[in-house]
């Protein structure tokens, strides 16, 4: 068998696709101290990473490297992530870098920071992009655990402030390695059911319980900041830390220190509505009372000021009284008509009021995951139901 001499090229060109094609190469953190730095005039800036066992040679294109470029320094010791190839015509190993950080961080801190930064160039994070959250929402979409004390929380909390409003469940995985896949499928899922039903949810709450900083750190993966920006819905983010803010905390729309802090931000407190209903009818009876009261006074001074210019008074008075009389009567009727109209406008914000169906003899039948169950034909022999009246609720079990 003869033996194949390949030119230099052919052998260069296949050690950069095969280092290419590698998963851990072509993403890649490299930490070492900066030597021999060269800054280009197109702004590239060209150098070696080394340490005592070896060096890299390593490109910082000035499209990656505008806001970083303080940061190498002849001397300096960094942490860079890039992905490692084959400069073709040198046949040299090389690292393309997108990322620096001083030495020091930690990597984990390291890769978030460059992923913020990555996110925050692509208006990830814009202000002018945020959605204001809905104030009466009909039904309010989760995301979260299903074994989590966070949607116990949030049902809590969203049967005390509104219990009107329908929570769409979508159990995920909020830690380990399949947690940022599992959490990005159900936020888009959410978002495949608003896109194509009629009782879709009118907010999202995503997140979790507390834990520490890798227990979270799903929420900082790039599947559910993407999966979150791209929901047609609000967004609130509800991972449970308080003092550190995940990436998702950046992107949604609001960021809330804990699920039962979520619940509250999307859900009206029901008494709150109640006082402002009993407000708002107090507000216009004042208003239509100061409408009758000017309108006499008007009429009183067009009166007197008739009397004083003309000399004779009678005819004109009598004139007068009979305008001020069909006055008074269109004004009686005016008010008779506006006060019916408020009243209704009264009754019909009454019939918003979350217990106004449940005092008039109403109940509300729930099944074991909190869910309502409008139909009988829902629920079979021996489930387990909550029912619920205007003054509590009691558990039962379906026997025919």
């Amino acid at each position: 068998m003869a033996t194949e001499v390949r030119p230099v090229w052919q052998v260069v060109r296949y050690l950069r696709e095969l280092i290419t094609q590698d998963r851990v190469l072509s993403d890649i953190w490299v930490g070492g101290e900066v030597t021999n730095l060269t800054a280009a005039s197109s702004g590239h800036l060209y150098f070696t990473l080394k340490d005592q066992g070896g060096q890299l040679r390593c490109v910082f294109f000035r499209s990656a490297n505008l806001n970083q470029r303080e940061l190498v320094k002849n001397g300096t010791s960094l942490i860079a992530h890039g992905a490692v190839g084959v400069y073709q015509e040198r046949g040299e190993l090389q690292l393309t870098i997108d990322f620096v950080q001083p030495a020091g961080v930690g990597a984990a801190q390291a890769e978030f920071e460059r992923r913020k930064g990555r996110f925050e160039a692509e208006g990830l994070f814009a202000p002018d992009r945020k959605r204001v959250l809905p104030r009466f929402p009909r039904r309010i979409g989760v995301v979260t655990s299903a074994r989590g004390a966070a949607i116990h929380d949030i049902q809590t909390v969203l049967e005390r402030r509104w219990p009107l409003a329908t929570i769409v469940f979508r159990p995920a995985i909020v830690q380990g390695e399949e947690a940022a896949v599992s959490v990005a499928e159900a936020v888009r899922e959410i978002a495949s059911v608003r896109a194509s039903a009629d009782r879709w949810p009118d907010v999202l709450i995503v997140g979790r319980g507390g834990g520490a900083n890798d227990d979270l750190s799903a929420f900082n993966e790039e599947p559910v900041v993407r999966a979150i920006f791209g929901c047609p819905i609000p967004v609130v983010s509800a991972v449970g830390h308080e003092n550190d803010v995940t990436l998702a905390d950046l992107v949604a729309d609001v960021r809330a220190p804990t699920p039962s802090a979520a619940a509250e931000m999307v859900a009206p407190d029901r008494l709150d509505v109640s006082h402002r209903v009993e407000g708002l009818r107090a507000r216009q009876d004042m208003r239509v009372t100061r409408v009758i009261a000017a309108a006499r006074e008007s009429v009183q001074r067009t009166a007197q000021t008739m009397a004083r210019r003309l000399p004779e008074t009678a005819p004109l008075h009598r004139r007068v009284a009979l305008h001020t009389d069909g006055m008074r009567h269109e004004l009686l009727r005016a008010t008779s008509e506006a006060r019916e109209r408020i009243a209704g406008s009264v009754h019909r914000l009454q019939a918003l009021s979350p217990l106004a169906t449940l005092d008039r003899g109403y109940a509300l039948v729930s099944d074991s995951s909190g869910a309502p169950v409008p139909r009988a034909a829902e629920v079979a022999r021996g489930e387990a139901i909550t029912v619920r009246w205007s003054d509590g609720s009691h558990d039962a079990r379906v026997e025919s």
